[in-house]
């Protein structure tokens, strides 16, 4: 059967023909007065499109698009979201006035498998593509010339579905892309433009699809042609789809796919930024065609790579990276290794973080082959440091080059429009949060100008739509199960607006510990029944299909929630999305967050619900590690190493108990006559003012600038001037045939008696360098303490000065004078000094003293 497909469009009227341009850009998402635009057209059928107004222009009937196109009070508002979005096009942008001179060809190109944009474009799971969304719109607010490339998935990600045991099943979606806000990308012809791919001993085919998100694009690949195979047809069918072989297929797609794509288009991105590991296999297609285009050698190809390229791990816990079968991985990309003239061995080689690995772990890859590399909190870095410094073998764990950018999150997609604009009259200076510079301190110092009965008022606006929605949604999954008219009814009256409400939301992985609340279901009783004091829970979550364990947290969660001790008062809101979460956070008193530490990389949702005024309750992970703790919201433990999980469960459900009952329920019914809990919106407000100027992705975005993207635009322009990259492949040929010949011995005088703080000494070494020079390397002493492993760890890191020679060997000193009495130790080493590379750990040469 042949099947043939015509696109309808609606039929607008020509003075609202605006809604069509603003519907296929993803900014009418975090802009309210956009969304509201929409909403006043069909309320019920805009919460029906999940906030897709392509879809909703769709569906609408003729008749009332020629309604509103006579309304005199829709046009005015139609004319104002006009006016915003041109002058947002044509804002003098933050990174206009902020560039560097050299920068006239910048471009970063942001990988990453998943982007949550928005409801209406569901290819998003969790964090990560709630990182990734608000990065790339961060990155448009701010004019900074980035773009995003990601997978095209037919269907969205797991819709959750609870069975009448509470047992969670999985629905996948068709994504109706004909009514989503995306476009083909057209060749130079006008014809839809298809990069090949080879994949094993297969030629795949990908469309390129754009999505426009403000002033800036994101470009999704499609597999789902019909030049491809039914099988090849189904590699972006959904996201984390499919089986490891599926996998490895998707993440070839997504990084030789994307450099390929990016390459058809004519765009040349000077930096390119990988969000995890699953898009590293685009180093290796960079490394190709700079040996190609250019007739580099692979190790200067490598160079210029390594030299402007970002990667960012969340992933604290070494299993949780992507790892491959080395066999699954020859069967796809043994042929790009023959491209790099690499034999499998030298190849495999580049994705163990030792000789001996049994696995291809996508995270070494592009720590090996990344210069810029970064946890997403200052904790993770740390964690990040030593889970991987067999990657830099004999480097001291403090040395290794993994550092951090704390993540953020778009407060404007975020914010309620309620609170947006109540920050707006009293601590933007009338202008919205669009317009004003939300990484800056004095920006939210009016918040305390906020009447307390009027903060109050606008959050419990927001507690009861959170309330609302819920009983919506419990309402909606009993019917679907089947459910008698009396439970039905009773789903309508579930929680209630003047009690104390704690959130926790979140991907059921077992670390993130949904259960630790339920320990001590007695103390759990005199928590949420306390007839002064009542607290109510509201929990949301999906676990990954295969995660058998946390599906039995939701199924133990939901079940609960159906005990006569916490029936309505615990409850369990099925299908978490973008949507509900936005409810919650916005909703909540308090956002709960008890994970192991430290295995919670980062965390945003805590970001989120603050900025709206809720208070924290966390355990001392991820971001939060940088907050608490504090005076204005609670911190469960601190940095303790526990003998046991269940000591360490023990206490920290103990600390949850103690810190509900008699810090956070007291403070919050502590209220005046006119029932306004004084002492609490304090605390929202010092929260407001410590947590939004810093935990955002305006701030993060700028960070990563200001720290890798900046560096590593440098060093594209600069290697690719003439005789560079010979220069450098020179030094480094140098130092790898010499290295065995170099050595060093600490040759100091002995002390005669024990040094006093004030008084010096010369420290002296004698170095032979074999056929190097001392312009090839820096001599340096490292001063610290010895830790418990033998490492001198807090090393402070001094370059030794050549002064003279001894036959083949050279002498270096350099004068110490102690600061601190107590026991001191040293190290002396050599480092290789090779210029214009931006660090000198990669590939790591280095010769301790004998």
């Amino acid at each position: 059967m042949k099947i043939h497909s015509i696109t309808v469009q609606p039929n607008l009227p020509e003075n609202i023909k605006f809604l069509e341009e603003l519907a296929d850009n993803m900014w009418f998402s975090w802009n309210w007065q956009a969304i509201y635009l929409f909403y006043k057209i069909d309320p019920k059928l805009w919460s029906k499109s999940k906030r897709n107004p392509k879809w909703f222009l769709g569906t609408i009937d003729q008749s009332r698009l020629e309604e509103i196109s006579k309304d005199a009070d829709f046009l005015a508002h139609l004319n104002y979201v006009k006016d915003l979005f041109y002058k947002y096009k044509e804002t003098d942008f933050w990174y206009k006035q902020n560039k560097k001179e050299q920068e006239h060809n910048f471009l970063t190109a942001y990988f990453s498998m998943e982007f949550g944009i928005g409801e209406g474009l569901p290819i998003y799971s969790g964090g990560l593509g709630m990182l990734a969304g608000d990065h790339i719109k961060s990155a448009s607010d701010l004019g900074m010339p980035l773009i995003g490339v990601g997978l095209f998935y037919q269907r969205g990600y797991v819709k959750q579905v609870l069975n009448r045991d509470g047992w969670q099943n999985e629905e996948y979606p068709e994504n109706d892309w004909a009514h989503m806000p995306v476009e083909r990308v057209k060749d130079a012809n006008g014809g839809e433009l298809k990069i090949a791919i080879e994949l094993g001993k297969e030629i795949i085919y990908a469309g390129v699809w754009a999505v426009s998100v403000g002033v800036t694009k994101l470009y999704l690949l499609d597999t789902n042609l019909q030049e491809n195979t039914p099988e090849q047809r189904v590699i972006t069918e959904s996201l984390y789809g499919g089986d490891r072989e599926n996998r490895i297929r998707q993440e070839v797609v997504l990084g030789i796919g994307g450099v390929k794509a990016l390459k058809a288009m004519g765009i040349t991105p000077t930096v390119y930024h990988i969000n995890e590991g699953h898009s590293a296999f685009l180093l290796f297609q960079r490394i190709i065609d700079m040996m190609t285009e250019h007739k580099l050698t692979y190790q200067q190809a490598c160079d210029v790579v390594w030299a402007t390229s970002v990667f960012t791990t969340h992933t604290p816990v070494i299993a949780g990276n992507e790892h491959f079968d080395p066999a699954l991985v020859r069967k796809y990309m043994e042929v790009y290794a023959q491209k790099m003239g690499l034999n499998w061995e030298d190849f495999v080689a580049i994705g163990k973080d030792e000789p001996n690995a049994p696995t291809f772990c996508m995270t070494v890859v592009a720590l090996k082959l990344a210069a810029y590399l970064n946890g997403v909190s200052a904790l993770h870095g740390r964690v990040s440091r030593e889970m991987w410094e067999k990657v830099w073998p004999t480097l001291p764990v403090q040395e290794v080059p993994i550092t951090s950018i704390t993540n953020g999150i778009h407060s404007a997609s975020w914010i309620s429009h309620e609170n947006a604009e109540l920050y707006q009259k009293y601590s933007f200076n009338g202008a919205d949060i669009n317009h004003t510079d939300i990484t800056k301190a004095e920006t939210w110092a009016g918040i305390d100008n906020i009447p307390n009965n009027e903060f109050w008022q606008v959050h419990n606006i927001r507690k009861e739509k959170l309330i609302d929605t819920a009983r919506k949604r419990l309402k909606h999954q009993l019917k679907r199960q089947g459910a008698d008219d009396t439970l039905i009814n009773k789903a309508g009256k579930i929680l209630s607006a003047d009690k104390l409400t704690i959130g926790f939301a979140r991907r059921f992985a077992t670390y993130k510990r949904a259960n630790l609340l339920f320990r001590d279901l007695e103390r759990l009783d005199r928590i949420v029944n306390n007839p002064d004091r009542p607290v109510q829970f509201v929990f949301a979550g999906k676990a990954h299909p295969a995660d058998t364990a946390g599906k039995e947290f939701i199924k133990y969660i939901a079940n609960i929630q159906n005990d006569p001790r916490f029936a309505g008062k615990l409850i369990f809101v099925e299908d978490y999305n973008m949507n509900l979460a936005r409810y919650m956070v916005q909703g909540v008193d308090v956002w709960m967050n008890n994970p192991i530490r430290p295995l919670e990389a980062s965390g945003t949702s805590g970001m989120k619900s603050a900025l709206n005024g809720a208070l924290t309750l966390s355990v001392l992970d991820g971001w939060w590690d940088e907050v608490g703790p504090c005076d204005f919201s609670w911190s469960i433990g601190g940095i303790e190493n526990y003998k046991t999980d269940a000591e360490r469960d023990f206490v920290e459900s103990e600390a949850l108990y103690n810190i509900i009952e008699q810090e956070i329920a007291p403070t919050y019914y502590d209220k005046d006559a006119n029932g306004i809990p004084n002492t609490w919106i304090g605390y929202m407000k010092k929260s407001v003012k410590t947590i939004a100027p810093v935990f955002n992705t305006h701030r993060m975005v700028r960070e990563y600038y200001d720290k890798f993207y900046t560096k590593a635009h440098y060093f594209f322009n600069l290697l690719s001037q003439e005789g560079k990259l010979a220069e450098i492949s020179t030094q480094r040929v140098a130092i790898a045939s010499n290295w065995y010949r170099v050595s060093i011995t600490d040759i100091s005088p002995k002390l005669e008696t024990e040094l006093k703080i004030g008084d010096s000494m010369k420290i002296r070494a004698r170095v032979f360098l074999g056929a190097l020079k001392p312009e090839n390397v820096n001599v340096q002493l490292l001063l610290g303490v010895r830790g418990t492993t033998g490492d001198i760890i807090s090393g402070q890191l001094t370059n030794m000065q050549h002064v003279d020679m001894e036959g083949d060997a050279y002498i270096y000193e350099i004068n110490y004078v102690p600061q601190n009495s107590g026991r001191q130790d040293y190290s002396i080493r050599v480092m290789p000094n090779i210029p214009n590379v931006p660090n000198q750990y990669t590939p790591l040469f280095i010769r301790w003293e004998n």
